[in-house]
């Protein structure tokens, strides 16, 4: 009888994870081997399959056509491998492991979180507070928030909200403005790491582009919202972001003038893991949460 797995598995673990990350050091971390074994993994494999899988570029390793069609399959069988593992610990239901960005956690999510925990006290939320994008198929983390356009290869993504956005300020800065052309009179916090489109909300406003708008400029996002609170400039944010400190005062909009863009937060898995009963449970509580916040900032707001 032909053996079904011609190549070994960590060979198989090794292939999926160059081909995924676009190099051999990641591989070689997450197997617990040498740089070399992982390339002696993957010579030995293309010689057993007759065929090359990848090529070999200045830029990293790229899977060719075979093995590009091949990942999602490779991806999913080694996420049910791991969601099987921890099955058979009975360790996988009591943690959430959630990765998620500074703003998101330090403007929306912590505050809030303590209302998931009370409805499912059996499951205790571990947060990875980090700018970088995880590999959702590691075995410690379950599932992410991101902010983009939902399409990021091997992801199952699924909206929860955060596309509309707008300018923001404290209440003092807000008195110097009536209407949009007044930014250039004022420091407008410049955030490096935003992928909220000023220019489209300038075009939204009728804000002329000729219209040069300057002020400090910050590297971290959360840095730069507790910079706006405290008064040294108007800057661009999220409405579920900022519906917070809209709703107690330390932030106001001056202009009330929304845009819907194209990105907004997602709540993401790796493609292939089942879903889990605490992934289940933070889902649905997203389902309410999300909206309530919002609603929350209106009747505040209009009382």
């Amino acid at each position: 009888m032909a053996n079904p797995f011609p190549i070994p598995l960590n060979a198989l673990r090794a292939i999926e994870i160059v081909a995924r990350r676009g190099a051999l050091a990641p591989a070689a971390e997450e197997l617990g081997v040498t740089i070399g074994a992982v390339s002696q993994h993957l010579r030995r494999a293309e010689e057993r399959l007759g065929m090359e899988l990848f090529e070999r570029t200045p830029a990293g390793l790229r899977p060719l056509p075979a093995l590009k069609a091949a990942m999602p399959q490779l991806t999913s069988g080694f996420a049910a491998l791991q969601d099987g593992l921890a099955s058979l610990k009975g360790s996988d239901e009591g943690v959430l492991n959630l990765t998620v960005g500074s703003v998101f956690a330090s403007r929306w999510l912590i505050w809030r979180i303590n209302k998931f925990t009370l409805h499912n006290r059996d499951i205790e939320v571990r947060l990875n507070v980090t700018a970088a994008m995880l590999d959702l198929s590691r075995p410690d983390v379950d599932c992410g928030i991101r902010y983009g356009d939902g399409q990021w290869p091997g992801v199952r993504a699924e909206l929860i909200g955060g596309t509309q956005y707008q300018p923001v300020c404290a209440p003092p800065v807000a008195k110097l403005l009536t209407r949009p052309a007044d930014l250039a009179h004022v420091p407008v916090i410049q955030d490096e790491t935003t992928m909220l489109s000023w220019d489209a909300w300038r075009a939204a406003a009728g804000l002329d582009p000729a219209i040069r708008l300057t002020g400090p400029v910050y590297s971290d996002a959360s840095l730069a919202f507790d910079a706006a609170i405290s008064e040294q400039g108007v800057l661009m944010a999220a409405d579920m972001m900022s519906a917070d400190a809209v709703s107690d005062g330390r932030l106001v909009r001056p202009f009330d003038h929304a845009v819907d863009g194209p990105l907004g937060y997602w709540l993401v898995t790796a493609q292939g893991r089942r879903e889990s009963r605490k992934l289940r449970a933070f889902r649905e509580w997203l389902k309410v949460e999300v909206p309530a916040s919002v609603r929350g900032y209106v009747h505040q707001s209009r009382g």
